[in-house]
């Protein structure tokens, strides 16, 4: 029984329930629950250890996950019984580095890495019975193992010796001894054989470095035959699994790419070109006996940001190009920071059918997406773009169960920043939920946006929406008009923000509104420690700045680097939110500024009182005028399970009576409005860090935005709220 329908039977009944579904319904992936893998680590364990997932598995019965956890050194369960409540199921220290593992009859076959040098490589491959947490088994490989497969009748597992090589020795490049190799283990009902290792040479094949070979990533196919990637050598090879004589092998070559991002210079310009990149796959999966697919992450040379579809004969029956970097971008998730290196970075890989369709699973590492296809036999059709958590490194789909978990390995606790986890998504009738914001083609490339840090509506037409970016894109801060009134809202223009013809630098844009005459006001925070000063921007319809409003002398003695967040238009009056206290507040009350663009000059400013803080710490992020009150949202810094404030309050515009700066200033009051945790949370993933836009438009709707920190150790999620009438908030 093959990987992908071995589940069937144990999802009878939810699969029976989909079945009667209506015939025209449209089946689709939304992702349900993300479960923090750090809750899974031994009792005694200090919860701040690094932990990650990576490679991951289902049993049998489709009821538990198991993945592996190299920082911390073990294997992980995690219980799905209630997949949309995913709990700790327990976890297996290991004497070593777990690269790998499948699972067979409740055992987990893991590759163990114990090697205590580069030049001196070793590992093993375990049998760990997942009830007793004993390992019975241990096989050894005589050299450090990378992946793991299990043949579909359950007789064979595969690993890819790699023996890495020292990206830090010279310059990282081939050869670097000892070579790797393929080896083969018989299997059965969650027992090893290990006499009956065969080695497999894979010497002397590949054009680049054909003494070195670098195993990665092996599948098997339903005739026993294993195809087996050689990332730095950019070469896959065919095995006979049963005699481990070598059916074929062929280079996986090389593509020129037009209009790709190569420069990480703070813009998404897609204007660049690169010749012959050497493909370099990671992941390949078989689509039938047949055919196979690799996903050219790149390692060494190479990285050609997408996926191939080969015959077995090496034959090139389909590439992607940049098409699937395309709809990353346009979805909000392209990490810019990676454009002078292999861009997205597609890694891991799933094939799976679902009822009569075959999908294709393509993980970005460095976007933090999934990219679904539907296999037609001839060109892939791209299905659906689904948010993961950050740096999706392995994936097992569950179509007995209509399920597919992605194992999502980065863990910044070091750093304070989010932890890794499992993500978990349905296959279900239904319309896709993400993403929720996208943008369209500019001619031949994407417009390409994220960082959205500030919100405003158009003044007389419904839906339409202005939103700007932050100084993550220095040299590119740009308008983003956006059309609401479709779903996903749509960016159908990128207004570049110039000055004198140029692109505007040394600006932040956190906060926008309109001026009343087609053009906008752009509240920077400033960082004068970078020369970015705190300011006011008066712009026209073509993003031309037309005036330039410095803060107020009485300031600059008391700044700090948190400044504006927001502003908003009352008649003639600007009202700029400072995000947190400066120099003269007392602790726990932030600005309101008060700018008169009739007589160009500061009013002065009103205070606003914060939430009482918990860990790290509150301020605001956004000011919107409607009507009789302006809204205002205050938020902590924090990710997760330890986000206890993301929220609207509303504040009178009749209490907004500027005092002279220097002076005491008049408190204003403030009443809750809408919490935006439960809409954080209600996407399946974590809760985010920065909700920063928030308008409401012509026809009184309200909308919400949060800011993806350009995909820079975040996992681009950019979450675009609907929140309804304002009536009904």
């Amino acid at each position: 029984m093959s990987r992908q329908s071995r589940l069937l039977a144990a999802g009878t009944a939810l699969s029976a329930l989909f079945a009667a579904a209506p015939a025209h319904a449209d089946m689709v992936f939304n992702r349900i629950a993300s479960f923090p893998v750090y809750t899974n680590l031994p009792a005694d364990a200090d919860p701040a250890s690094e932990t990650s997932s990576e490679i991951i598995y289902v049993t049998e019965d489709g009821m538990t996950l198991v993945y592996s956890d190299s920082p911390f050194g073990g294997i992980g369960m995690i219980d799905i019984s209630d997949p949309a409540n995913p709990a700790p199921g327990g976890y297996v220290k290991l004497d070593g580095e777990p690269t790998s593992l499948v699972v067979q009859s409740g055992h987990a076959f893991v590759g163990l890495n114990t090697s205590e040098s580069y030049t001196n490589p070793s590992g093993v491959l375990l049998s760990v019975n997942l009830e007793t947490r004993e390992i019975e088994q241990s096989c050894d490989l005589g050299g450090q193992p990378d992946s793991v497969a299990l043949s579909k009748d359950g007789t064979m597992v595969a690993v890819a010796i790699e023996n890495e090589r020292d990206e830090d020795l010279g310059d990282g490049g081939l050869p670097q001894m000892p070579a790797g190799a393929l080896a083969i283990v018989s299997a059965s009902d969650g027992a090893l054989d290990c006499a009956s290792l065969k080695m497999v040479d894979v010497t002397g094949l590949a054009e680049v470095a054909p003494e070195d070979p670098e195993p990665e990533f092996v599948d098997f196919n339903e005739a026993g035959e294993i195809a087996m990637t050689m990332q730095e050598n950019n070469e896959i090879v065919i095995v006979d699994g049963k005699t481990g004589d070598i059916v074929s092998h062929f280079s996986a070559g090389s593509v020129d790419l037009d209009n790709v991002d190569t420069e990480e210079e703070g813009a998404l310009t897609f204007d660049g070109k690169l010749t012959a990149v050497p493909r370099e796959p990671d992941a390949v999966q078989w689509l039938d006996d047949d055919r196979l697919v690799i996903a050219n992450e790149g390692d060494w040379k190479g990285g050609s940001r997408g996926f191939t579809i080969f015959s077995k004969k090496g034959e090139v029956l389909y590439d992607s190009g940049l098409s699937f970097e395309y709809e990353v971008a346009m979805a909000g998730h392209y990490p810019e920071k990676r454009s002078g290196n292999k861009g997205v970075e597609p890694e891991g890989m799933e094939i799976a059918t679902f009822g009569t369709t075959t999908y294709i699973f393509l993980l970005s590492e460095r976007g933090s997406v999934v990219g679904v296809y539907e296999d037609t036999g001839a060109a892939p059709v791209l299905k659906q773009i689904l948010p993961t958590a950050l740096a999706p490194e392995g994936a097992v789909a569950i179509p007995g169960r209509n399920l597919l978990a992605v194992a999502n390995e980065a863990d910044l606790i070091e750093d304070g920043g989010v932890r890794s986890h499992v993500t978990l998504y349905s296959y279900a009738e239904g319309e896709p939920a993400y993403p929720m914001l996208v943008s369209e083609m500019d001619g031949d490339r994407p417009i390409g946006w994220g960082a959205m840090s500030g919100l405003t509506a158009d003044p007389e037409k419904p839906g339409i929406l202005y939103g700007v970016n932050d100084s993550f894109y220095a040299m590119q801060p740009t308008i983003f008009t956006i059309d609401a009134n479709q779903t996903p809202a749509r960016i159908t223009e990128a207004t570049r923000i110039t000055r004198g013809g140029a692109p505007a630098q040394l600006m932040d844009q956190e906060g926008i509104t309109t001026d009343g005459e087609g053009g906008f006001w752009i509240a920077s925070e400033g960082r004068t420690d970078r020369l970015i000063p705190h300011a006011l921007y008066h712009v026209n319809a073509k993003g031309q700045i037309k005036a330039q409003v410095a803060f107020p002398a009485e300031l600059a003695s008391v700044e700090k680097r948190f400044g504006s967040e927001g502003v908003a238009k009352i008649g003639d009056m600007l009202w700029v939110a400072i995000q947190r206290e400066w120099g003269d507040d007392p602790a726990g009350q932030v600005k309101l500024l008060a700018y008169d663009t009739k007589e160009k000059k500061w009013a002065g400013a009103v205070r606003y009182p914060l939430e009482p803080k918990g860990a790290g710490w509150v301020g605001l992020s956004e000011i919107t005028a409607n009507g009789d009150y302006v809204y205002i949202v205050e938020r902590d810094n924090q990710i997760g399970d330890a986000a206890k404030l993301k929220a609207l309050y509303r504040v009178p515009v009749s209490e907004l009576q500027p005092a002279a700066l220097g002076g005491d200033l008049p408190v204003v009051t403030k009443e809750l409005v809408h919490d935006f945790i439960p809409d954080l949370k209600s996407t399946g993933g974590y809760v985010v860090d920065k909700i920063e836009g928030f308008t409401i438009d012509a026809a009184g709707n309200a909308y919400a935005v949060t800011d993806n920190d350009g995909v820079d150790d975040s996992n681009g999620e950019t979450l675009f709220l609907r929140l309804g009438a304002m009536g009904t908030m």
